[in-house]
């Protein structure tokens, strides 16, 4: 499971759910770069929503494999509603009341037309049980920040309110080896080699100090 790559969102952070944003000329080397680490290794299937970030990642990486993405909007980010595109320092200045409460309750809290991490949690997971039990092989899957998160929650039994703990940059890869019996995490945030100003590798979880999507 990867995360898409980069977008152009400005120079300061935003919230970034379902708005439809493209990648950026950096966030198509990162799916260039997964492109060339996924060349040797067999898939049997690609995945990814419908948002266009996930999807030019998606159609990038199965280039050189003579396959075609399966599209789920079940995969999509979290839907942020009316804090769609608003920064950080909008929010937490215009919504002061809720801003603190997202933080008291970032697994249930849910913006004005939008959704919680719980049912964005939901249909993700549920969307992955139906991709193992008609899939087979190597499948590899192009999500988000925070469906990823969500679903790594789920797999590890992880509780929900500690997703922002684990950290999902651009263009990184998550492994697990998935049995009828096991789940085994074998990488975690990584990359396989670095573009200019990243970290080469990440195995360990994070602390994310915010509650940005994308």
């Amino acid at each position: 499971m990867v995360r898409h790559g980069e977008l152009e969102t400005g120079a300061e952070k935003r919230y970034i759910g379902w708005l439809d944003l493209p990648l950026s000329a950096t966030g198509r080397l990162q799916a260039a770069r997964l492109r060339e680490f996924m060349a040797k290794i067999p898939l049997e299937a690609v995945y990814c929503s419908d948002l266009i970030r996930s999807h030019t990642t998606a159609q990038i990486i199965c280039e050189k494999k003579g396959l075609k993405p399966h599209i789920l909007t079940e995969l999509r980010e979290i839907n942020l509603g009316e804090w769609e595109g608003k920064t950080f320092t909008e929010i937490k200045r215009n919504f002061p009341a809720a801003f603190n409460k997202r933080g008291d309750d970032i697994a249930n809290f849910q913006p004005p037309g939008g959704e919680s991490f719980a049912q964005c949690s939901a249909r993700a997971v549920s969307a992955l049980g139906n991709i193992l039990q008609n899939s087979s092989g190597n499948i590899l899957i192009v999500g988000h920040a925070g469906t990823n998160r969500a679903i790594i929650c789920h797999l590890l039994g992880i509780p929900l309110e500690n997703l922002f703990k684990i950290r999902q940059d651009y263009g990184c890869i998550n492994e697990f080896i998935v049995s009828c019996t096991h789940i085994n995490l074998r990488s975690l945030n990584c990359f396989p080699f670095p573009l200019k100003g990243e970290r080469k590798e990440i195995n360990q979880p994070e602390m994310k100090d915010s509650w940005l999507g994308g």
